[in-house]
């Protein structure tokens, strides 16, 4: 867009001058620019400029006239302006001939018509095709704009794209992903996709898109591609820091990247990040409603069912499928301490965010494998997943969806391991609380007993949970202390293990020789430390009840241990 050459022509002080040469390109050819020059042209002449001359330089010299036109020619002017009447009467027909041959205007000016006049007239022409230029620009801006606000979608970014510029163009995510495309073929939009692409060498690119708009602030930006033959332009699409998309166009081979082509590029690229962060702003209000309710629900009880399943269907879910809760726990792999990053003043980009944004999109990937839906949310360092699962065969697809989670996590994040503790089976629709104090149970016995990175199941703590009820009762923990205590404190001192040496003799019921090849002891070290457990404890190993009393007493003290550790 700008001031074309036919603008020009018919402006009055041209009234009385003849186009000799290239009338046919007068409505396609841009005018920036109009100087006077005279013979040598050299490197004085910019492209897309209305040159005007008197031919003064030529001497009445046809050769020399040529030579200056051809000059003028190849540096790119868009037109030439021939003064008559005094030093050139007439334009010979071989300069005629060789502007026709390259599509270039030449126009015979009297000699009484003022060069002052015509500068001027040019001038103010080209000043007014920058201000309606400015104006189309901000009303293709303002257009962009309210097709975002105004609940509009991407694919009628596109289309405009393509009314204004005439332009085929592709949006894509930043993965590759298409959302909305133009007068573009099914080929290119699958090379798109699959990333089938070459980049042209660096001054083919500099080419397309013209030296002359390095200093456009969209410039930089650009990268050129070659796709099935056809040369493309890419434009990231960044809001806040993030990347978000591209922006692909491709212009027709006859045309010229120019300013306006620049400035609609940079309206169209700003309407996208727009629309992007419209978008995400929607999806992350969905993504905290969701994660309030399912914490609600998993923290809290008592409300009536037919509110939660009202409040779900909003939020696209069914409760009245069966559910299994799963509560995990992150930690950095190798230590028992939770991930660094996991504070309560985390920063929307910090460790913790990018973290739980791989385990959902994993869990998602596992559910929808398996054919079953899970419903999500995040507290601190915990997960809480309710996955849905038959009541028969919940053990199973709990096993089978942590497989898969775990597996793609540990390849993604080397940095962190996951605990996991899985609730039983419940018959009741709306029991989202109880399941997941389960699973929380589970979770933290689980981490006690075995450390992180464990999977516990609630139905195989029963005896856990029974030590834990047990041990709460002061005269038992007592009794703990009295029995056990001899022994922790011997272990301590002479650098033995009589407590584990205990245990490994009650697995094997009471069979020296089979606790000795297991502890890799000589039998009468083992008889040794078991007179030694019987000495201290004042405690009989042939005697039923004193040996339940032993074993009893050591779990206590063992997951008393644990929770102080």
């Amino acid at each position: 867009m700008g001031v074309y050459a036919s603008q020009i022509m018919n402006t009055p002080v041209f009234a009385s001058a003849v186009v000799r040469a290239g009338e046919k390109v007068l409505h396609s050819t841009e005018v920036e620019w109009v100087s006077i020059i005279e013979m040598p042209v050299e490197n004085f002449v910019r492209e897309r400029e209305f040159v005007l001359t008197t031919g003064i330089g030529c001497k009445g010299d046809v050769n020399l006239l040529e030579q200056f036109v051809q000059d003028v020619i190849n540096s790119g002017a868009s037109m030439l302006g021939i003064a008559t009447g005094r030093h050139i009467f007439d334009i010979p027909d071989r300069v005629t001939k060789l502007a026709e041959e390259h599509h270039f205007i030449i126009v015979e000016i009297p000699w009484a018509v003022r060069a002052g006049d015509i500068i001027s007239t040019v001038l103010e022409e080209i000043n007014r095709g920058k201000r309606d230029e400015r104006q189309v620009t901000e009303e293709i801006r303002q257009e962009f704009i309210n097709k975002v606000l105004h609940e509009g979608d991407i694919q009628e970014i596109s289309e405009a794209l393509h009314r204004h510029l005439g332009m085929p163009s592709i949006i894509t995510e930043y993965d590759g992903r298409m959302r909305a495309f133009y007068h573009t073929g099914k080929e290119i939009l699958e090379a798109v996709e699959n990333k089938e692409m070459t980049e042209p060498k660096k001054y083919e690119s500099e080419q397309f898109l013209g030296e002359e708009f390095s200093s456009h602030r969209l410039h930089p930006h650009i990268y050129v591609f070659d796709i099935l033959g056809e040369r493309w332009g890419r434009i990231l699409v960044n809001t806040n820091h993030r990347k978000q998309g591209y922006l692909w166009f491709r212009p027709n081979p006859q045309q010229q990247i120019n300013w306006f082509t620049m400035n609609v590029l940079e309206h169209a690229v700003t309407a996208c990040a727009l629309f992007f962060v419209k978008e995400n702003a929607v999806e992350m209000t969905e993504i905290r409603l969701k994660d309030n309710f399912i914490l609600k629900l998993a923290k809290q009880s008592g409300e009536e069912e037919y509110v939660l399943r009202s409040k779900a269907e909003l939020l696209g879910y069914d409760l009245s499928l069966p559910y299994v809760c799963i509560v995990g726990e992150i930690h950095s792999r190798g230590r028992r301490s939770v991930f660094p990053a996991f504070q309560s003043d985390n920063p929307p980009t910090s460790s913790l965010q990018n973290v739980n944004y791989y385990i959902q999109k994993e869990i998602t990937n596992a559910a929808r494998f398996l054919n079953k839906r899970a419903m999500t949310t995040f507290d601190e360092n915990e997960v809480i997943i309710f996955l849905e699962a038959d009541h028969q065969l919940y053990t199973e697809t709990a096993n089978q969806f942590l497989d898969s989670v775990d597996r793609r996590l540990n390849e993604m994040l080397t940095g962190i391991e996951l605990s996991w503790g899985i609730a039983s089976k419940r018959s009741e629709p709306t029991a989202f609380h109880d399941s997941y104090r389960e699973a929380k149970s589970a979770l933290d016995i689980g981490m006690k007993q075995h450390g992180p990175g464990g999977r516990t199941f609630y139905k195989d703590t029963r005896i856990n949970r029974l030590l834990l009820a047990v041990s709460e009762n002061a005269s038992i923990d007592q009794i703990v202390r009295d029995t056990v205590e001899p022994l922790a404190e011997y272990d301590k001192k002479r650098q033995t293990d009589l407590i584990e040496t205990f245990t490994t003799y009650n697995k094997y019921n009471g069979n020296v020789s089979q606790t000795a090849r297991a502890l890799h002891l000589h039998r009468q070290s083992l008889l040794y430390r078991l007179r030694n457990i019987e000495s201290l404890t004042k405690l009989s190993l042939i005697d039923a009840d004193d040996v339940f009393l032993l074993e009893l007493t050591i779990r206590l003290w063992k997951m008393k241990d644990m929770e102080n550790s």
